[in-house]
């Protein structure tokens, strides 16, 4: 069986925000063939993002038809179009969130297209991207690791880097997903001091294990920004990267120094938003950014091998239970990144590594 060959099936998980049927569906699909400068690649393990839940719902983007789950995964390259090397087959990628956002600055076109929204995603044994979008990843790394790199990652990596601090400088972090895990990960790697907040007295003392100096109690009538001021000497940290959008941007704003840096990469939560005189008048640089370029994935994965950095899973379900692993991240109880395990490709890597325009 070939991917050429129509008759060729596979297993996805599908959404269909705009449809009569909300929520995921599990259906037999076309294995699909990569066309010239593209690839085939077989899934080996996808990882939640709360971006998912809001696709699910029709909450995100213009994503009109019924389209594959998922935007983080990570396998083997099964297959190539014309125009790829060949000598690729079997090599171990995850696919770039915006595929299009090869490098440079981000512009409308290059974001307009991401998996699991636009184009379809990588709950399903086999994805095809664009060769460029496939992303080699560090070879100490699992499957289920590899694919927790794609947003959560690079979306932490490039939130870090956007801070633009010095070893020995002050970060504040906000709660235990799968950005502020990472987040927390790159920072200590890179040598910052790690201030974070946490709902649950479990989740502290994970982020403590995992480098966290200080976590602070977040929720309902919390006032870490008071307590950030406290351990910075009434200075404030030096960057936060924030989570909540209208529901911590104002605590934020209090919590970090004058002339400090905010970096904005999520609205998971709801509060009365941001009061402008707190940037204005203290001078404080606030920052928007949306994961990350192909090239940015690929300095990225050069600094997790060298570090030999592992990403932190919470839990790991099975290819059958998705909708049991959607419903583990909605409840909100991690610490790090859900993780959904599809198949084994690092032990089929080298059986395929010699069949061009063959599946494994």
């Amino acid at each position: 069986m070939t991917p050429h060959d129509t008759a060729s099936r596979m297993t996805a998980w599908q959404v269909d925000p705009a449809g009569t049927r909300p929520g995921l569906r599990k259906l037999r699909l076309a294995v699909p063939i990569p066309a010239a400068g593209e690839v085939l690649v077989r899934l080996g393990a996808a990882s939640l993002n709360y971006r998912d839940l809001l696709v699910s719902r029709g909450f995100y983007g213009a994503t009109q038809r019924p389209v594959v789950a998922g935007s983080d995964g990570a396998g083997l390259i099964a297959a190539v179009g014309d125009g790829v090397d060949p000598a690729r087959i079997g090599q171990r990628v995850a696919g770039a969130f915006f595929p299009d956002w090869t490098d440079g600055p981000v512009t409308a076109a290059r974001r307009a297209r991401s998996l699991g929204a636009q184009l379809d995603g990588v709950l399903a044994e086999y994805v095809v991207l664009p060769a460029q979008a496939a992303i080699p990843v560090p070879d100490h790394l699992s499957d289920s690791e590899a694919a927790t790199l794609p947003c959560a990652g690079l979306t932490a990596w490039h939130a870090v880097t956007a801070a633009g601090l010095q070893p020995g400088m002050t970060l504040l972090l906000q709660g235990a997903g799968g950005v502020s895990v990472m987040a927390l990960l790159f920072a200590r790697m890179a040598g910052l001091r790690v201030l974070q907040t946490a709902s649950t007295a479990d989740k502290a003392d994970r982020l403590r294990a995992l480098g966290a100096e200080h976590v602070l109690a977040s929720g309902a009538g919390s006032d870490w920004a008071t307590e950030i001021l406290a351990l910075t000497g009434g200075l404030g940290a030096d960057a936060v990267i924030d989570i909540g959008g209208p529901g911590s941007l104002a605590l934020s704003a209090r919590a970090v120094r004058v002339g400090g840096t905010i970096v904005s990469v999520g609205f998971a939560g709801d509060g009365p938003g941001l009061d402008i005189r707190q940037i204005v008048g203290r001078a404080i640089t606030l920052r928007g950014i949306t994961v990350g370029s192909c090239a940015m994935f690929a300095d990225m994965n050069r600094a997790i091998a060298a570090a030999r950095l592992r990403p932190v899973i919470h839990r790991r379900f099975s290819f059958d239970e998705v909708p049991e692993a959607y419903a583990c991240l909605e409840a909100g109880g991690h610490v790090g990144k859900i993780v959904v395990e599809i198949a084994d490709t690092e032990a089929g890597a080298a059986s395929s590594a010699d069949n061009k325009g063959s599946e494994p």
